[in-house]
């Protein structure tokens, strides 16, 4: 069942069950994924559909640094509920030992020779996660090397799909 599907399915339950904490993220989540449906021309599919959910996601954490900020504790707190409601419409997070698992084989199968551009890590996560884990074990990589080596790492960041390319690797 399609993701829009599912929210359309709570947002009716959370209705009968007057539940309104429920049904203001739901009906927020059901507008953005319709409006991007419009963007995009043609229905979502599963992981564009869960982006949009977790840019949702990521608007209220920023909302709720400044509330916090601001003295608003009632506010922060509505939107760490709406978090909670949107969470259980996205898969579970990566274990961050899974992600240094993913940089670590795409490092030791990166072929230079073959694509001296390209380093795929193919793992869903957050951007910083991955980043950190990557610049980590190439560090450990590059240390572990008789002599040290400076080493220059351009990469971009695809988020979408949890996807690194290197641009630039040069020791």
């Amino acid at each position: 069942m399609p993701l829009i599907d599912e929210i359309s399915a709570a947002i009716t339950a959370a209705m009968k069950a007057k539940d309104p904490a429920r049904l203001a993220p739901l009906r927020m989540a059901k507008a953005a994924l319709m409006n991007r449906e419009v963007e995009k021309g043609r229905p979502l599919d599963e992981t564009e559909a869960q982006q949009v959910v977790a840019s949702l996601i990521k608007q209220r954490r920023d909302s709720i640094e400044q509330f916090l900020k601001g003295g608003r504790q009632e506010l922060a707190a509505r939107e760490t509920a709406e978090i909670a409601v949107l969470e259980t419409y996205l898969p579970p997070p990566v274990d961050p030992a899974e992600i240094e698992r993913a940089v670590t084989e795409a490092i030791r199968n990166f072929e230079p020779r073959i694509d001296p551009q390209t380093l795929e890590v193919n793992v869903r996560t957050d951007a910083s996660d991955l980043q950190n884990t990557l610049q980590l074990v190439i560090r450990g990589q590059m240390w572990s090397q008789p002599v040290p080596l400076e080493l220059l790492l351009a990469a971009d960041v695809d988020v979408e799909s949890g996807t690194t390319h290197v641009r630039e690797l040069r020791a």
